[in-house]
């Protein structure tokens, strides 16, 4: 199982930037997210996960927060079920 994506603002690709809500069950997988320009923050919700940002790895708890450096491969794998709170400065020319 992977992760369900809820788009908290609507057509939101047009602003700097964009929140998202994670899914992800026990054992579930974000997508892994090529190096990318922006910022990209996060907020546990609920669960725990296992944060892979580069070639390091962090357990995050409900509570926690994390800042990636987006020009590194990352993702997360859920521990427990988990919600995370996304937000991040998508790439204008991903969009164009």
């Amino acid at each position: 199982d992977h992760c369900t994506v809820n788009w908290i603002v609507p057509n939101t690709q047009k602003n700097e930037m964009e929140p998202i809500l994670l899914e992800l069950p026990q054992g579930g997988e974000s997508f892994a997210m090529d190096p990318h320009s922006g910022e990209e923050f996060g907020y546990i919700i609920e669960g725990s996960v296992v944060l892979i940002s580069g070639e390091k790895s962090y357990t995050l708890h409900k509570g926690d927060s994390y800042y990636v450096a987006p020009n590194e491969l990352h993702g997360a794998t859920a521990l427990e079920d988990a919600v995370i709170l996304d937000i991040f400065t998508p790439q204008r020319e991903d969009f164009l």
